[in-house]
Formats: C-alpha cells, sequence, structure tokens
C-alpha cells in the first residue's frame, strides 16, 4: 500500500483532513519499551495549528487515543494504533468542480475518478502530517534510548530571509495580501551508528528523500552541500580525514551530509528540505470550472498556513526518525 512506509519500522497513515479522525498503525516496535506520551504530544503541539497568527486559524487539539499496542504501559510487540478525531472543520470552504491551483486536486480527481474526498485536500492534506509526526515521535524516543541519536530541525530560510523577525514579517505581509511564502528547513541527526545504510538501491538518502516527499510541500531535498557542490572544487569538498587527541580518526569537515556510498560514515547525517509556498491563498488565481467546463479566475476561501514552514519543523524530525529506524535492529 502506498500509505505504508518502511519495512522494519512500518507507519500506516490513514484518515482525511475533515473526516472523522485521522491517525496511524505502527508495526516493528520492539516489546518492552515505554513510551513517554508527554513527549509524543509536545511533538504534536509545535505541529498544530491555530497556535500563531502565521499559521491557519483551524485548531485542533490532536489529542490521541491509543488503541492497541500497549499494556501496562509498555509496548507489547504488536501494532500500535492511534487515533486522533477532527474537531474543527469547515468542509463548505471547499467544492470539487474548482480544483485548487498547485494543490493534488485536479490529479486526485483524475486518479479516483472523481471520488476522492475533496474536503481540505482530503488524504492528501497537511492534516495528515500529524500521524507521521505521532509515528516518528516515538521513533525518536527509540533512536535515543538504544543509540543516543539525536534529531533536530531548524528554519533555514524562509522566502531567503535568514532572520527570524524578517522571517515573522514576510510571513504576516504575505498574508495580508492573501498570499503565502515558502522556505528551508535543516535537519540533523547525531551520532548515527557508522555502517547504518544500505549501498545502491536503499541508501540513507533514499530512505529520508522518500518519506520527505510524503510530506506535502516538499519539492526538493538535498544532503550535505547538495547542489552547491556543483560550483566547489573537489579539493574544497574532499572531507579528509584526521586523528583526535586519543588517536581516534576523525572527519575534517563534514560536505558530504555524513552518508558516503549511502551509509552512515559517522559524521551528523545533515540535510535540506525546500518546501514550496502554500497553494491555497485567498488572491486571484486562474482555474477551470470543471462543471461549466470554462476557464475562470477565482480567490479560494478557507482557513490555511500563510507559510507551512514553522508548523513543518517537527515533522521533518519525525519523518528523519522514521527512516532512520528502517536500519535499526530490535
Amino acid at each position: 500500500m502506498s500509505d505504508t512506509f518502511g519495512t522494519n519500522y512500518q507507519v500506516t497513515v490513514f484518515g482525511e483532513s475533515h473526516g472523522t479522525a485521522i491517525g496511524c498503525v505502527i508495526g516493528g516496535l520492539p516489546a518492552g519499551f515505554r513510551i513517554d506520551f508527554n513527549l509524543v504530544r509536545r511533538d504534536l503541539e509545535r505541529r498544530a495549528p491555530g497556535r500563531d497568527d502565521t499559521s491557519t486559524s483551524r485548531r485542533e487539539s490532536d489529542e490521541f487515543e491509543v488503541l492497541s499496542g500497549i499494556f501496562n504501559d509498555l509496548t507489547t510487540g504488536a501494532p500500535l494504533t492511534a487515533v486522533c478525531r477532527n474537531a474543527d472543520t469547515r468542509s463548505r470552504d471547499y467544492t470539487p468542480e474548482l480544483p485548487r491551483p498547485g494543490h493534488a486536486d485536479l490529479a486526485a480527481a483524475a486518479k479516483y475518478g472523481g471520488f476522492a474526498d475533496y474536503r481540505g485536500g482530503g488524504h492528501f492534506s497537511g492534516r495528515l502530517t500529524a500521524p507521521i509526526v505521532f509515528a516518528g515521535s516515538i521513533a525518536k524516543q527509540i533512536l535515543r534510548a538504544r543509540h543516543g541519536i539525536g534529531i533536530a530541525a531548524r528554519i533555514a530560510s524562509i522566502h531567503g530571509e535568514t532572520d527570524a523577525d524578517a522571517q515573522r514579517e514576510t510571513i504576516l505581509a504575505a498574508k495580508a495580501r492573501g498570499d503565502s511564502v515558502g522556505g528551508v528547513i535543516e535537519c540533523a541527526a547525531s551520532d548515527v551508528p557508522m555502517g547504518w545504510g544500505e549501498p545502491m538501491f536503499r541508501p540513507i538518502e533514499t530512505e529520508i528523500a522518500a518519506i520527505m516527499f510524503a510530506i506535502p510541500a516538499v519539492k526538493g531535498v538535498e544532503f550535505g552541500d547538495g547542489f552547491a557542490f556543483t560550483a566547489r572544487y573537489g579539493s574544497e569538498v574532499s572531507d579528509g580525514y584526521g586523528l583526535d587527541a586519543n588517536g581516534n580518526l576523525v572527519a575534517l569537515a563534514n560536505h558530504n551530509g555524513g552518508i558516503n556510498g549511502g551509509i552512515a560514515n559517522g559524521e551528523p547525517v545533515v540535510f535540506r528540505a525546500a518546501i514550496k509556498p502554500t497553494p491555497t491563498i485567498s488572491a486571484s488565481q486562474k482555474t477551470v470550472n470543471l462543471q461549466m467546463r470554462e476557464a475562470v479566475t477565482h480567490s479560494f476561501t478557507g482557513r490555511h498556513d500563510p507559510c507551512i514552514v514553522p508548523r513543518a519543523v517537527p515533522v521533518i524530525e519525525c519523518a528523519t526518525a522514521i527512516a532512520l529506524m528502517q536500519y535499526y535492529i530490535i
């Protein structure tokens, strides 16, 4: 199923933006692990909508209910199932005959013969990143507890701005015009064991990139220096080796983002994800009325983030943890 990611740590996501609930089923959890659900709630809170004037006004508590996989506060080894009930929906803002430019509306209608749930983007909505955060937050705890791996992401830029105050002003200015902006998120995973990863068709880059593109609005992923490699000499980006004070081999740089040949080399795994501007905006856009078969200019309504980047930071972190769990041995 395309809604399931992974073979070692399997995450299946279900639900729609305006449906009864969203959730996930997690397979491959080690038995006997005590999950700190307060840390899970903290990650979900970081992602949740309606907490700031730079995000959508839709408010969802994202409080979850665990239906299976936990007994006496410990994982059982059976699949863990969790749901989050949807509460603050406003489906009248969406009509199937007016596909939103840049969104999945038209593509989904074509693939599913017009039967896809179009309300709030349905299964293609950013709302579905909440189950990814739930599953990834648990993965972060396992990776930290068993291997000391730490994962953290940050906003590198928004609309080209690197200063936090300028970023906020840029978002609010776009919002006031009925427009939106995108940005870049940088993520690093420290202490990934040297040797994790598989060559050829299952490198760490492939696992991370695959799940990144499951996050709506991600349109590019680069590792280490990424596209900047093309403007450098080999002598500038060779990541030479040396010895530390204790005689241990160390890398002198990390231009390759902690990965060589698809395998972790002991340095932090570093990558960046490009997030496009939110496609649903109130500024007029050109589309086609599918019912009338005529070109129209339309101003779309609805409650949408003028910039998804701030809320996407915990999603990037948690998705990275799910990808790295593919190499974890119970």
